[in-house]
């Protein structure tokens, strides 16, 4: 035996993983013995393996997938931490969305507390706008995973290309996204400069468009609080009789880490043709 090597008991006591938990991250693909000896099956692991072990053991104590700790442990220790950081700001909007849902319950069913203020909506010019998209299906429990690594997917893509993403992040929503059903969604960032399609990256001109839109706040852009502001934009089209001209969109226009909850964050915005509009 290589003196570098540990038996699976003295391996597990050393990263306080149990012999089940190795065999289940040897099948997994994500920590395969050093050696197997064919005689006995007995396995041994590498005194090297024990901080990919641990970091395994630790990313588990999160309750993070198998398949999404093979994908934060692919690649370098900088990768690893741009997608824990990723995996981890999708957990805390799902939190966020969670406590939301039981505030907005309790007040329907107690029927307490004082009347919502409703969004503001006003009407905004936007104009032609070349940008870059992959679209996916999904439910609201993936969307946010889904829309970052598609954000980061395509805002890899665009630098390396020599473009420059503008600092915004649509989802189009060509179904309604629930809980328990998928719709289509489009992740896309707007962009100058020239870049070629690639994978199930696309690239389109979005056209000039006028939308009828609330400003949400971060600290309201979970679900389903974040659906206040969309009756409310369906509430002014409706009473404006306003045409509506394409599918309801969010226009992130901040980064999450770098604003508070008071401040402006999203664009709950549906594109429609006015009928006496002087601009905004």
């Amino acid at each position: 035996m290589d003196v570098r090597e540990l038996t699976i008991g003295e391996f597990g006591r050393r990263t306080g993983l149990s012999a089940k938990a190795l065999r289940l991250y040897e099948v997994s693909g994500l920590l395969r013995p050093a050696s197997v000896d064919p005689a006995t099956g007995y396995r041994r692991y590498s005194t090297e393996q024990v901080e990919r072990a641990c970091r395994i053991s630790l990313l588990r104590q999160l309750d993070m997938p198998l398949s999404v700790v093979a994908e934060v442990l692919a690649g370098d220790d900088t990768e690893a931490a741009i997608r824990l950081d990723r995996w981890w700001q999708a957990q805390e909007a799902q939190t966020r969305s969670r406590r939301g849902s039981v505030e907005y319950l309790r007040q329907q069913l107690t029927q307490g507390g004082p009347a919502r203020r409703p969004y503001a909506v006003t009407l905004l010019d936007r104009p032609e706008t070349k940008v870059a998209c992959i679209t996916r299906d999904c439910d609201q429990q993936s969307l946010v995973p889904t829309t970052l690594a598609c954000a980061a997917e395509i805002a890899t893509h665009l630098r390396g290309s020599g473009a420059t993403p503008l600092g915004e992040r649509w989802i189009l929503f060509h179904g309604h996204v629930t809980p328990d059903s998928e719709a289509t969604v489009e992740i896309g960032l707007p962009f100058s400069g020239t870049v070629e399609p690639v994978r199930d990256i696309a690239i389109r001109v979005e056209p000039a468009a006028v939308m009828a839109a609330a400003t949400v706040p971060r600290g309201d852009c979970f679900y389903p609080k974040i659906m206040l502001a969309y009756d409310d934009v369906q509430d002014h089209i409706r009473e404006a009789a306003l045409p509506v001209t394409g599918a309801p969109r969010e226009i992130y226009f901040a980064e999450w880490c770098e604003i508070a909850d008071d401040d402006p964050f999203v664009h709950v915005a549906v594109p429609v043709r006015p009928t006496n509009h002087s601009g905004v």
